[in-house]
């Protein structure tokens, strides 16, 4: 386990109540950050959640707010800022695949606007609107940023094309944010492969199969091996940025 010294450090994770967000939330505030822990408002899980992790000793508040949605996202960066006092680490983790089961590439009919719409207003212009609305804190305090890419924008055939472009895209606007908040701010981004989550746990045994067999290390991802990344990628690369690390096992050598 990576170690670090956090302390006085402000970060904000999105979608930071389940899997890989929920991981880099426990990793940052045990390395002794201020987190704040942002969720769908009226989350009852989400909320249990936070409370949990506060009464584990951990300094964590809530930031409830769909970054789906144009005005409420900044809001609730700015509200989180606020809060904590400033912003030295943004992870913008929320994203949705939008479908239970892999939508394959020839199926064109089912990539309907709808579709669209929802997986670009989380995935990449979520993470855009967050990036924006933090970027003179996290220019003041000479901070850091980390977009949760995916191995689907790299190559690998992710849950749907809808899903595998926004991705795609995501890692387009990791360099060209690293370029834009240069050289205050590093901007990177972590793209890791199946990882379990609360999202992939309902998926079939054969398909988690699949993925061990394609690891050349044998087996799927834990939420703690990216969050790990992403701590990396905040605490310490202080000569990397534009960068996108993989993390899926050795899966896409």
């Amino acid at each position: 386990m990576i170690k670090a010294d956090l302390e006085g450090r402000r970060a904000l994770v999105t979608g930071g109540a389940s899997g890989i967000g929920l991981a880099s939330v426990a990793l940052l505030a045990e390395a002794g950050a201020k987190v704040a822990v942002n969720h769908l408002d009226g989350d009852s899980a989400a909320i249990a959640r936070v409370a949990e992790l506060k009464a584990r000793g951990l300094d964590v508040v809530a930031a409830p707010g769909s970054v789906a949605e144009p005005g409420t996202a900044e809001a609730m960066v700015e509200t989180a800022i606020a809060e904590m006092g400033g912003l030295d680490y943004l992870i913008n983790n929320a994203g949705i695949s939008g479908t239970g089961d892999k939508i394959p590439p020839g199926d064109l009919d089912r990539m309907t606007e709808e579709f669209w719409q929802a997986i670009l207003h989380t995935n990449l212009l979520g993470a855009f609107r967050c990036a924006h609305a933090g970027a003179s804190a996290l220019t003041a305090s000479g901070g850091a940023i980390v977009n949760v890419a995916s191995i689907a924008g790299l190559g690998a055939q992710g849950s749907s094309i809808a899903y595998a472009a926004s991705k795609s895209a995501l890692v387009s606007l990791t360099r060209s944010l690293a370029r834009g908040l240069a050289p205050e701010v590093r901007v990177n981004a972590v793209a890791p492969g199946q990882t379990r989550t609360p999202w992939t746990d309902g998926w079939p045994e054969e398909r988690k199969r699949q993925a061990v067999e394609l690891s050349v290390l044998k087996r799927r991802s834990e939420p703690e091996d990216i969050a790990e990344a992403i701590l990396y990628l905040c605490a310490g690369a202080r000569m990397v940025t534009g960068h996108v690390l993989v993390v899926d096992g050795g899966a896409t050598l």
